[in-house]
């Protein structure tokens, strides 16, 4: 952890002199370019292709993975990225974006951000929610990974709210408490190979003990791409700060997203709530640890968007899924649900919006510019190259 938190101090210092400029020609760190850069956590490819302008995203990391439902054996459903389910996925999104070349840019490395921003197009970052896909290649040097990258893919989550073969999950229980469950052996040797193929690690949905593993197992900064902070909701979805310290100390960062009942508890959500986490985040992992992530369409959550927004309606879809985790006991699940989303930012716009209320709240242009994209494009390109 030393090595990480003197790198981070190190990327720290060289910005403060301008001399990030000097080490990659990428003129958006300086904030030469008269367009602000944007780049958005977690969304999906979206079915209107006008959304991708609409929204004025440079850059977004893209889930393309696709889920087999499975029961777990407290009685539970998890859903669990496969690799049959993800080498078809992963396919048909790769043949989308070669189709429309004039609209999106499938990243591969940090200069593809620049690249798509000044050809006024948008650049992907093939994600996927779970390592699930890559588990049946454990014992053959995970060749799985090396076959997901010659497919595009530069982004893995190592599980998605369950553990699996290489990581504890955020909801991992007995069904009287959470378990926290370390990274695995495997999960060890996961690292490791993504470490080598300069792929980013993403711990969202992992435990907290298995996210600070990673953390001190990484020799590449790692994020949480979408989350939230549980110091404000203390729920078993949201991480406690020795996380977000630790993901910060590795040079990456940390992802809030757009889920409002783990951004708050009171009756009804607004862009204040939001920023309280981009500001706790700020104020436990750095300003370079801050970064924004939807996790939902672009356009917003799409069965909110046919609802009018209306939260009370809205949320009925989850409860069902709710009441089974407060059932076995699960931190925070106690809590009834009333609300799915900020209604102002559920909207394409909600990068600006986010923009705009950042600056009301009191954040320089400079640390804007972070959170809103220059974050994302600096650990992009020292992890991806």
């Amino acid at each position: 952890m030393a090595v990480q938190s003197q790198r981070r101090h190190l990327l720290k210092a060289l910005a403060a002199g301008g001399l990030l400029t000097q080490l990659a020609p990428l003129t958006s760190w300086a904030q030469l370019s008269s367009q602000p850069l944007y780049i958005d956590g977690l969304s999906f490819l979206p079915d209107d292709l006008a959304d991708l302008s609409g929204s004025k995203l440079d850059a977004y990391l893209c889930d393309i993975s696709a889920i087999e439902a499975i029961k777990q054996p407290d009685g539970t459903t998890n859903y669990k990225r496969t690799y049959n389910a993800c080498v078809q996925s992963i396919s048909e999104a790769l043949t989308r974006v070669n189709a429309n070349p004039d609209k999106l840019l499938l990243g591969k490395s940090g200069q593809d951000i620049q690249r798509a921003q000044d050809s006024q197009r948008t650049a992907v970052f093939f994600q996927i929610q779970g390592a699930d896909c890559v588990e049946q290649s454990i014992n053959s040097g995970l060749a799985q990974v090396d076959e997901f990258y010659d497919r595009g893919l530069r982004v893995l989550q190592l599980t998605h709210h369950y553990g699996n073969k290489f990581s504890g999950g955020a909801l991992d229980n007995d069904g009287t408490q959470g378990l926290n469950l370390p990274l695995t052996p495997a999960g060890q040797q996961l690292i490791e190979k993504l470490n080598q193929k300069k792929m980013l690690i993403d711990v969202s949905h992992s435990s907290p003990q298995s996210a600070l593993e990673t953390a001190r197992a990484s020799k590449m900064p790692i994020v949480q791409s979408h989350g939230a902070v549980r110091a404000i909701v203390n729920h078993a979805r949201c991480s406690p700060d020795e996380v977000i310290k630790a993901i910060g100390d590795t040079g990456g960062l940390f992802g809030v997203f757009m889920m409002t009942f783990w951004l708050t508890n009171d009756k009804i959500p607004t862009t204040e709530h939001y920023i309280a986490h981009l500001k706790h985040v700020a104020n436990i992992g750095g300003i370079d640890a801050v970064a924004i992530a939807n996790d939902y369409p672009l356009r917003g959550h799409e069965n909110l968007l046919k609802l009018e927004n209306n939260n009370a309606e809205g949320v009925k879809q989850y409860i069902e899924w709710w009441h089974s985790l407060r059932a076995r006991g699960v931190l925070g699940f106690d809590s009834e649900p009333q609300h799915v989303i900020i209604p102002e930012l559920n909207h394409i716009d909600r990068m600006e919006r986010i923009d705009s209320a950042l600056s009301a709240a009191g954040f320089s242009s400079g640390d804007r510019s972070k959170i809103m994209g220059g974050n994302w494009q600096r650990v992009l390109t020292e992890v991806l190259g």
